[in-house]
């Protein structure tokens, strides 16, 4: 596995940034870094999304941290290979991906912080690897209303769709079909439009950051894979067998991730803090930076005395 600069990648900003390549089991995996001294730090992005979803975190956590900001491998500018051959699009291949990147680039143990699906991925990587995960920070973690688990408890009415839906995604034309009505600025903006409780912070670049990694080739088939994707860990299982502390951060106004059912995450016994960010959507550190930056400053300068 080696590392390279890339100076020709475009951040999501009107000014180029570099970012780096790791390459990771043979594929290029597109990260960002700054800051030199200080605790490292690295954040996890959730699905569709990319380390430009940090990009309003990096330089306030970089004055005092090491900060590292992955694209999971099938997402942002890493490589998208085609489900199954050989990468499985699953958890415990992310968290493995995650659990590499430490060892190999950041050099050991670091503060984890993920947002939506990527808390899955980081608590995935601290549950395989103890030894990666100095504490962890969850930033409006995925429930998976859509596991197979927890469609079983639904009644037969709410549950009868997903799967139909799922099914035909496999066919390969439709699924096809249905990523290019779903990859257009104007339904990428109403999708955000509904996770941001603030219009304001659906900016141009924030639609231009999500939608530039769908035209590279496997995209498609990297989001029919994760569509279909019922099985893998729920937060349930993974919050018990966590071997560092961890912290919650959830915005009230979550229209995907409901605040009460976040909540009775808090319950277990690793959990130290549950905070709720006030007036805010699914991604809170993009839409209140001023709010989310410096909670996670007060978290890792107090776990670090």
């Amino acid at each position: 596995m080696t590392l390279s600069s890339d100076p020709s990648a475009i951040a999501p900003t009107k000014a180029k940034i570099v970012t780096k390549t790791w390459t990771w089991r043979g594929f290029p995996i597109c990260y960002q870094t700054q800051g030199t001294q200080g605790p490292p730090v690295v954040l996890v992005h959730g699905f569709g999304a990319s380390w430009g979803h940090w990009r309003k975190n990096i330089p306030v956590l970089a004055q005092t941290c090491r900060v590292y900001a992955i694209d999971l491998i099938g997402f942002g500018g890493s490589a998208k290979p085609t489900p199954g051959n050989p990468i499985s699009y699953t958890f415990e291949t992310w968290g493995q991906q995650l659990a590499d990147f430490c060892r190999e680039v950041v050099g050991g143990e670091a503060y984890l912080i993920g947002n939506s699906i990527g808390c899955i991925v980081v608590m995935q990587a601290a549950v395989d690897n103890p030894d990666i995960a100095l504490k962890i920070a969850l930033l409006n973690c995925s429930l998976r209303l859509l596991h197979d688990r927890k469609r079983a408890q639904l009644p037969w009415y709410r549950s009868f769709g997903a799967p139909i839906v799922q099914q035909l995604l496999s066919v390969k034309w439709i699924g096809k079909l249905f990523f290019s009505q779903l990859a257009k600025p104007k339904v990428v903006r109403k999708v955000l439009l509904q996770a941001y409780k603030h219009p304001e912070a659906v900016t141009d670049e924030l639609v231009d950051m999500l939608m530039a990694p769908a035209f590279d080739e496997g995209a498609v088939d990297v989001f029919v894979a994760f569509t279909r994707y019922s099985q893998g860990p729920l937060p349930e299982d993974l919050l018990p067998l966590l071997p560092c502390p961890a912290i919650m951060l959830w915005g009230t106004e979550d229209p995907w991730e409901p605040i009460e059912l976040g909540r009775e995450l808090a319950n277990y016994p690793k959990v130290e803090k549950f905070i709720p960010i006030e007036g805010v959507g699914h991604c809170p550190q993009d839409e209140a930076p001023e709010l989310v930056n410096p909670i996670l400053l007060d978290w890792i300068m107090e776990s670090g005395d």
